[in-house]
């Protein structure tokens, strides 16, 4: 288990982390979700003992992660799969991990079957690898030492889309087999796919938290027009609240029997017409992280 507790995090002015409180459950899967820069990174660095912080605190497994014997053996972390040692090969890698953690030997072999890294892969050296081929060999060193619990950000990076089904089905396998999985990742679809429970932060707040059915269970009516502000002004009048969809379109508090008589008295042609539990996480994730997304900046 995972337990993090009004976490905050400050670099001089600026907010990393703002009274953070989560907990990520043995036997789930749960997905870290929010824009660049909102803070997922730094709480995930804080948990696994990389980032001081400044305020509450970040246990695994009931401990800070510096007071785990060995945390090696119990934590399996994947934050940044360049940052492996450039000059090693993928086997000298995982040998040098499991010399440190005390784990036998003979589990390199193994993790590297696992990830799918062929003989004359494990022995070239990881400048020459692929994006991917650096991300198998991260998954292969998280689990070296068979731990507890997994620590991942952007795993998925990388992978061809083989690659991506063969991780969800190993996250999967992992939480069922009791471990607990933090997993950070932009890929939407795949975090539907797999999380249990979805975590979302932006300005380095938790904007929302639960379980995955409870968060895309939505209300109301999305529905998208040729003129969706008339069709707003036209459900306004009939005492219908509206709200703006961030992916474009308004979700009306109505079922969409009364939408659509709305619109065709108010002449409005609909695009799009649907009840609002069928929104899926790209929609609820782009109105929750509305005001804290930032546009990329091409250097």
């Amino acid at each position: 288990m995972i337990t993090v507790d009004h976490l905050t995090k400050r670099y001089g002015a600026f907010t990393a982390l703002d009274d953070v409180s989560f907990v990520a459950r043995p036997g789930r899967v749960t997905g870290f979700l929010g824009p660049n820069g909102a803070g997922k990174t730094t709480a995930m660095r804080v948990v696994a003992g990389l980032t001081p912080a400044g305020g509450g605190s970040a246990t695994v497994l009931g401990r800070p992660y510096a007071a785990l014997p060995n945390p090696g053996r119990h934590v399996g972390l994947l934050l940044d799969a360049s940052a492996q040692h450039a000059g090693r090969t993928g086997r000298e890698v995982l040998t040098l991990g499991a010399v440190l953690t005390g784990v036998d030997r003979r589990r390199v072999g193994a993790m590297l079957d696992l990830v799918g890294l062929s003989e004359k892969e494990a022995n070239r050296r990881v400048r020459n690898y692929s994006l991917g081929m650096r991300q198998r060999l991260g998954i292969a060193h998280a689990l070296l030492a068979d731990p507890e619990v997994l620590i991942l950000d952007e795993p998925a990076n990388g992978l061809d889309p083989a690659g991506i089904r063969w991780m969800r089905d190993l996250l999967r396998g992992f939480a069922a087999r009791g471990g607990t999985v933090l997993l950070s990742s932009h890929l939407l679809n795949e975090i539907e796919r797999v999380a249990d429970d979805i975590i979302v932060i932006g300005n380095g707040k938790v904007v929302a938290h639960g379980t995955t059915e409870e968060l895309l269970a939505g209300s109301g009516t999305v529905v998208r027009s040729t003129d969706d502000r008339a069709l707003e002004g036209a459900l306004r009048a009939g005492g219908v609240s509206t709200t703006g969809v961030a992916t474009g379109g308004l979700l009306a508090e109505t079922d969409p029997e009364t939408v659509g008589r709305v619109a065709l008295a108010a002449g409005v042609v609909l695009r799009e017409l649907r009840s609002g539990d069928e929104r899926g996480l790209e929609e609820m994730f782009l109105d929750l992280t509305a005001a804290s997304a930032r546009e990329e900046v091409a250097a």
